[in-house]
């Protein structure tokens, strides 16, 4: 096959995640019109600058199809998830970004997928933040790995300081300069 017939290939594709797993490295979106689900590898992801993505998650990749099906070879972007309901529980009114602080750059304290909770610590700041799993949802992620590099939006909670915004650490920075 020749360069022209690999690009002639790949197309753009809208979607949502219909899985993703950062311990297995790798998922499978499904396409919005249909058809075979595709690939998602966590070496994709990585490029677009994220270690996990929420199942639901909206999604715009390019795709090639490939002997074993179609694969994502980019990812263009990806939106939060529309949250359900009865997730939202408790802190629903909670999740008020205007009363949240401006964003700011952390490093992942632990997190526990299967709690739907952790805590990350915000640079120079002594006060360790909530972060519950709806939040991350949410913000489009599904996991966060113990020291890595994110940025977060937070606000005072009944019991401390809690994200209501969490991002990967590249989106951080893009804000953060005026870049993005």
């Amino acid at each position: 096959m020749n360069d022209d017939e690999t690009r002639m290939e790949r197309e753009v594709l809208r979607g949502f995640v219909k899985w993703f797993d950062p311990a297995k490295g790798f998922g499978f979106v499904v396409s919005e019109t249909g058809g075979p689900d595709v690939l998602l590898h966590a070496n994709v992801l990585r490029n677009f600058g994220q270690g996990s993505v929420a199942d639901r998650a909206g999604i715009e990749v390019v795709v090639q199809r490939t002997p074993r099906g179609m694969q994502a070879i980019e990812v263009l972007s990806i939106s939060a998830p529309t949250p359900l309901e009865e997730n939202l529980s408790t802190f629903h009114e909670d999740l008020d970004l205007s009363r949240a602080d401006p964003l700011e750059p952390a490093r992942v304290k632990w997190f526990d997928k299967g709690k739907g909770f952790g805590f990350a610590n915000v640079f120079g700041k002594p006060d360790d933040v909530f972060i519950h799993i709806e939040v991350l949802r949410r913000s489009g992620l599904a996991d966060l790995e113990p020291g890595e590099a994110i940025g977060l939006r937070a606000a005072m909670g009944e019991r401390g300081r809690m994200a209501l915004l969490v991002t990967p650490w590249d989106a951080a920075l893009d804000e953060g300069t005026g870049e993005g």
